[in-house]
């Protein structure tokens, strides 16, 4: 069996080679490089998210059972997680897209449509920009975005809630080291 120190740093890897696969392909777009196929980018894409799955999967030691009611509640939690920080870490990680949508984030740039918090955080950002954007209109844009970001919170909250009360203990401790659990 594989030591604790051992599955968190395969999570991690995992983690880290989706965000820079992420990475590598807004480099490519930026680049100009627009002769790839973005249904074989989506494919790409999809490969690694199961790779990835597949790893939590067997770093939780789930069955295939088990796994079919893991996952989903996983995947929300993850998407909750991300909407909650306001994709900000996609924007830390991969920048800006160019293309379709400069001014949004790379994850929100993307053919899905965006969340709330995502409009939010894209309309305060429209008002940064605008140099001349009055101080009312930025405090609305503002108290907007945090509004949406802590109703997400309290959304993530209770996906957290209902992904531990189907988690062994180990798969809960598992789940906080990687830092999807508090």
């Amino acid at each position: 069996m594989l030591g604790r120190k051992t599955l968190w740093a395969l999570g991690l890897s995992a983690v880290v080679v989706l965000a820079l696969a992420g990475r590598a392909l807004a480099q490519e777009t930026r680049e100009g490089r627009r002769d790839r196929d973005p249904e074989q980018m989506r494919q790409r894409m999809e490969q690694f998210r199961q790779q990835a799955a597949e790893r939590m999967k067997e770093m939780l030691g789930a069955s295939d059972e088990e796994w079919k009611v893991l996952q989903p509640r996983i995947e929300k939690v993850q998407t909750l997680s991300r909407q909650a920080r306001g994709g900000m870490g996609f924007r830390m990680m991969g920048g800006r897209r160019g293309g379709r949508g400069g001014d949004q984030p790379a994850e929100a740039a993307s053919d899905r449509e965006q969340s709330d918090i995502e409009k939010k955080m894209s309309d305060l950002q429209k008002l940064l920009q605008n140099k001349d954007a009055k101080a009312e209109d930025i405090k609305t844009a503002l108290t907007a975005f945090r509004d949406a970001r802590a109703a997400v919170r309290a959304e993530l909250e209770k996906a957290q809630k209902e992904l531990r009360e189907i988690l062994t203990l180990r798969q809960e401790a598992q789940l906080v080291t990687m830092g999807m659990l508090e």
